[in-house]
Formats: C-alpha cells, structure tokens, sequence
C-alpha cells in the first residue's frame, strides 16, 4: 500500500506543479488583476497542503455548484461595467472557475479537467506572450506534464484487478521524478532541433485578432497631455539598437513623429497621406544629394522594433539612407518615416544617419512660408499671461536662433522635471504647469516651448520619440524601453532650417552599474536571443544560420585538418610533459576512484541492507523487503550446503529439506514470507527477523 500510497501524492503535486506552469505563463504576460492572480495561488497552496496532510480545504459539489452560478453573474457583470472586455472577462472567470476546481477536484475525472484547463491556460500565454520567461513556464509545464501522465497511467494499472508481485518501495517518487526529468528534457531537444531545422514563415496573428490595448501603445498622429508620461511608466524594451562601427558616447534622440496641431491639451497631425519611397534592393535613399555632401560625423545603425501598436520608424540624427525589408517607405509632411503597411512590430532596419550640427550647405530661405506649413504658427485661444511671458524671456533680442535658445534655457533653470504632473486634470493643464505646479514631464516642456516660440513668430512643432537607453556590453545592444519615451520641440531657424531644442532639464545621471544591473544584461541578452531566434526566426534566419554552418565546414575542410594536426601534436607535448610530472599521482587517484566504484555501491547496498533488516524487526517493512530476508535466508541455507534449485518455488525448496529443527524453521519463514510478500501483512515482517536469526544459530543436516 505504500507505493500506492506515493504514486497517489506524486500524482497529485505533478498536477500542482502542471496548473502552477500554466497559470504562470498566463500571469506573466500582465493580463490579470492581483485578486484573479491571488485566488489561484491561494488554491494551488491549499491543494499542496492538502496532499500533505495538513487541511483537507475540498470543497462540497453543492457549494461549487453555488460558486459556479455567482462566478457566472460575476462574469457578465464583469463585462458590462468593469473590463468591458469579453477577452479580459473570460480570463477572469476562467481564474476563478480555476481556483475553485482546484479545492474541488477529487482523483480522477476531475484532475483530467483541471489539466485540460492548465493546458489552455498555457496555449493562451503563447498568444499572448512574446517574453523569455515563456520558455521557462513551458518547461516546466512539461515536465509537470510528464510526470502526471506516468503517475495517472501507474495510477489506473493499480486500479486494474491482480496482485502487484513487487513494489519499487519509497523510492518510487524520486524514480518517477527522474524519469520525468529525463523525458521532458529529450522532448526540449528533439523538438529545439526541429524548430531551428523547420522555419515558422506564417505571420503572428495576434497582432491582427487581439485587441490593441493588450499591446503596448506606441506613438500616433496625435498625443494628449499626459499620454506620456503613462508610457514612461512601463519598463518594456520598445527598441534595440546595434551600432556598427563606432558607438556615440552621447544619448541620441530617436526620432518618431512631428506633431502639428494644437488645441489646448493636444497635439495631433491632420491626415496625409505622404511621400512614397520606393525600395530598391531593400535600400531607400532619404536625403538629397546637398545633405549627403555635408562633412562630419555619421553613424551606422540597425534597428529592432519591439511591442509597438505603430508603422513608425525611429531614427536617429538626419536619416540619408535606410535599408529594410519592405517595397517602400512613406515620408510625411512633418519628416517623420512610416512603414504604411500597419503596425511594424518586430521590424528590423538598417539606417545611415549624419550626426554632426551646424548649418546646411545651403541656407534655406528666410521666411516660414517658403516649406514651412502655415499650421505651425497657429494657437488656440490661450491665457494671456503666457504671451505677456514669452515677450519678457525674449525682450532684446533679435534673431530667431537666440530667441529659441533663451526661452528653452528659462524652462531648464527655472523650472523642475517631475514624473508624474500634477496638471494632467487642470482645466488649462498649461497654464496650470507654466504659473503654478512649474514642473511637470517632458510633454509640458516642450509643449509649453513649442507654443511660446509660436507667440514671438517662431514655427514650432513637437516630436515624440526617445531618448537614450543603456547600452548592454553582454548584447552589443542599446536597449531603448518605454521608459526613455521623451519629447522635446522643432522651431525654424533661417539657414539652418528646422532645428532641434529640448527644454526638458537634464536629468541625474545613471549610477554605476550593480550585480543586479549586470544580471539584468545577461537576461536581457537571452531576451534579445529569444526574440532574434525564436519569436521571429523565419526562412531568412534559416538561411542565415545555413550559411554559416555552410562557411564553418567549408573553412574546417581547408584548414581545419591542418589546425586539428597543430593542436593534435600540441596536445600530445603537453600530455606527455604532465604524465613526467604529476603520472605516478594520477595512476594512485585513477586506482583509489576505481576501488570506490568497485567498493561504494556494495557498501551502500551493505548499509542499506542492514537498515532494512533493522526496519523489518520493528515491524515497519515493506512487501519489498520480504525478498531481502529470504536471499539473506538462502546464503544462509547455502553456506550449510543447501541450494535452491532455479526451478523450485518457496514451498517446494522448504518441502525437500531434510527433516530437522532447521527445516521446521525453514517452512515457518517461507510461510512468514508468503504473507508479507504477496499477503501484504506487515506483521509477519517481525516474524521473518526473528526467524532469520534462528535460522543462522539452528544446527541442520549436511547438504543434498
């Protein structure tokens, strides 16, 4: 009863473990609340408890019945007033039907629902998840997966009718963990092959069937006051930059939208449909041929797109060419680039950009008419007090450039950078920011900048974007997160045309790194993997990793046997200098590791042996070890010179013993046997030591 006794608690922690992994990959991609999310923990902690002994928390059907109509109410109510969302409710009606399953399952039927549903918690993580840690939730889904199948299948054979002859004893569950280990593990490596073997070339369709609010929003044609700052807030990687050749030292600014337009509280572009620029061998140029004969400093990047619900392309300093894997670019009114095909998440490009500031090679004229849109110059109806401000900052002075750089030095010294804004829900949020709070995030800045340079003549618009990101030594990345979103203002300067100005003050500097930093590196180097090879690998990452198989063995076949014979004959050198020196030692230590091979095992088996006979005197053997005390009583027998034949059961060899005291004893310890081996009575196990102990001390006849 015993083995049956840990197949039952091995089947039910592997079904702990296997909701666990599910429902963890499902909570890791940030879908549910923390009540959803404690409910289940608090059930899958109850279970274990349960298994263990402790309480006994299964729940009544009736009261699961009730629980289930209230979850159902809750459901709709949960639909119509609160999420609002069929997606959002079904997660949590699904948790809370989950949670009481749990304290309600009993062996069986039951448990094979709740894996069903573990199962489809995990099929909607890998809808919803695009995070390494998906990987780690899947594995351990598997192996939980595998260990409940073994123990149910061990479960229903002892269901079945027929006597077990021979249970593995205590170290059943431990057997079943390893087996599990090992089969989940070969999985993972046969199907990690396939899938590096077999390309995914279908397209994600999440990004098509799932609401938009499960991403995380990106830039568009229009951004409220205070959208921002909301962004700034989440620490979710939304772009990785390689740098090729050398890497600027300084933070860039990546820039993403213009925006125009401004009413008070937001900004936003009217449509426009841009400039298409069509792709030539994936390569686009974006500059003119002035711009490309400027001197001075350039970079060469390549961009990965993250979780964005945007086409926008990010680049830094002024694009001249742009390499990417699309027919065409559009390029609107305001400068910014679009892919024009829908959201560009996962993209990856390849841009030139010049860096250096200065004037262009050929002033542009001087007037904001000539390629400057009228709208630029437009205000809404403001408080006269910002008007009355922007005339005392830039009282005496004459031209545009010292105008835009006074007025965005005020906001630096005199104003304070604060993450949250207390004038998101002011009536003049501008106003608001500029005469009273002053301080606010960088949307307040260059707003209130932007419309400041309106009211002294300037043309000014906002950009959004980012600026920053570390720079990951373990990747060779720059990650660019959602945190770094910023925001700073376009103003026309004559002859040197729109010009960048960011009244935003500098914030503190980034300390040195921490060990938790650079674990951080590593993990976001696997992220970076994860999502390079996994999340997008394609035919063309196929054909890349194939070329590269393809380079290595072609370089093996040439030169390879040639570095094999160097490193073959300097390997021999050392070896045999080592074996000069150290060979005598090693040959003692290979010996002394050979006898401990030899030798551990049988002590061990000696010790444990002992250990068991000790167990079986105090009554508390197992049927298993019915079979040790009678080999024990068989030595015995044959070092008096009786030999049990191959053939001969029990009964039959203590039948043809001659008759003496010792054949009595014989027949009582065959009968004691029986009983524990295949009657199961633990009581007879005090019997067999005692009789075993008989046995060796009872004179006997010579042997047959």
């Amino acid at each position: 009863m015993g083995a049956v006794v840990a197949v039952e608690r091995f089947s039910e922690l592997s079904l702990v473990g296997l909701l666990g992994s599910g429902l963890l990959a499902l909570a890791g991609c940030g879908l549910l609340d923390p009540i959803s999310l404690g409910l289940c923990a608090a059930g899958l902690v109850l279970r274990i408890l349960r298994v263990s002994g402790v309480v006994e928390p299964r729940l009544p059907w009736p009261l699961v019945a009730v629980l289930a109509a209230a979850g159902l109410a809750l459901g709709v109510a949960d639909w119509l007033l609160l999420s609002k969302a069929w997606t959002a409710s079904a997660l949590h009606l699904g948790f809370f039907f989950t949670s009481a399953g749990i304290l309600a399952a009993r062996p069986g039927r039951d448990q094979g629902w709740l894996a069903l549903g573990a199962l489809l918690a995990l099929l909607a993580a890998s809808w919803w998840s695009t995070k390494l840690y998906f990987i780690g939730a899947l594995a351990a889904f598997l192996l939980f997966g595998v260990a409940a199948f073994a123990s149910a299948e061990l479960r229903r054979s002892a269901s079945q009718p027929g006597q077990v002859v021979r249970a593995p004893g205590r170290r059943l569950s431990w057997r079943l963990g390893v087996l599990s280990v090992l089969v989940a593990a070969g999985i993972l490596v046969l199907t990690g092959g396939l899938f590096f073997v077999l390309p995914r070339t279908a397209q994600v369709a999440f990004r098509r069937l799932a609401p938009e609010r499960f991403q995380l929003p990106g830039f568009s044609d229009q951004v409220t006051l205070g959208q921002l700052s909301r962004l700034r807030r989440h620490e979710a990687p939304l772009l990785r930059v390689r740098f090729y050749g050398e890497r600027p030292v300084e933070p860039l600014k990546w820039r993403g939208n213009a925006l125009e337009r401004f009413d008070g509280r937001r900004w936003w572009n009217t449509p426009d449909p841009g400039e298409r620029l069509a792709a030539s061998e994936g390569m686009v140029k974006l500059a003119e041929n002035r711009q490309l004969w400027r001197t001075g400093r350039r970079i060469l990047y390549e961009v990965r797109l993250g979780n964005l619900a945007s086409d926008t392309l990010y680049l830094a300093g002024t694009p001249e060419f742009l390499r990417i894997n699309a027919p065409a670019v559009v390029r609107t009114a305001s400068g910014g680039y679009r892919l024009g095909s829908g959201a560009a998440e996962g993209l990856r490009y390849g841009a030139y950009s010049f860096l250096e500031p200065g004037r262009r090679p050929e002033a542009e004229p001087g007037g904001p008419s000539a390629g400057t849109p009228s709208c630029c110059l437009e205000l809404p109806s403001l408080d006269p007090r910002i008007a009355e401000l922007s005339r005392q900052v830039t009282a005496g002075l004459g031209s545009a450039e010292a105008r835009a750089e006074a007025l965005e030095q005020h906001f630096r010294r005199r104003y304070a950078y604060r993450e949250r804004s207390v004038s998101d829900h002011a009536s003049d949020p501008l106003a608001d920011f500029l005469f009273r709070s002053r301080q606010g995030h960088c949307e307040y800045f260059a707003s209130a900048l932007a419309v400041m340079l309106r009211l002294v003549g300037i043309p000014a618009r906002v950009v959004t974007g980012f600026h920053g990101g570390v720079y990951n030594p373990v990747s060779g990345w720059q990650v660019v997160r959602a945190s770094d979103a910023h925001s700073w203002v376009e103003a026309w300067v004559p002859g040197r045309g729109w010009t960048s100005f960011d009244p935003t003050p500098p914030q503190s500097t980034r300390a040195e790194p921490s060990a938790w930093t650079r674990l951080n590196w590593y993990l976001d180097a696997a992220e970076t993997f994860w999502d390079e090879w996994v999340l997008h690998y394609d035919l063309s990452r196929q054909l890349f990793l194939a070329s590269k198989m393809e380079s290595s063995s072609r370089d093996l076949s040439t030169h390879g046997m040639d570095r094999l014979r160097a490193q073959a004959s300097q390997l021999l050198a050392n070896l045999t200098g080592w074996s000069r020196r150290h060979g005598l030692a090693a040959l003692a230590g290979l010996a002394l590791a050979a006898a401990a091979f030899v030798a551990v095992p049988r002590i061990r088996a000696h010790f444990r042996s002992r250990r068991r006979l000790r167990q079986a005197a105090r009554g508390e053997a197992q049927p298993s070890d019915a079979t040790l005390l009678y080999e024990r009583m068989l030595s015995v027998l044959k070092k008096r010179g009786f030999q049990r034949l191959a053939w001969q059961t029990p009964a039959e060899f203590a039948g043809v013993l001659p008759a003496s005291t010792l054949a009595s004893l014989v027949k009582e310890f065959t009968r004691a046997y029986n009983e524990l081996r295949f009657g199961g009575q633990p009581s007879a196990a005090a019997r067999l030591a005692v009789l075993l102990a008989r046995i060796r001390e009872a004179p006997g006849a010579s042997g047959l």
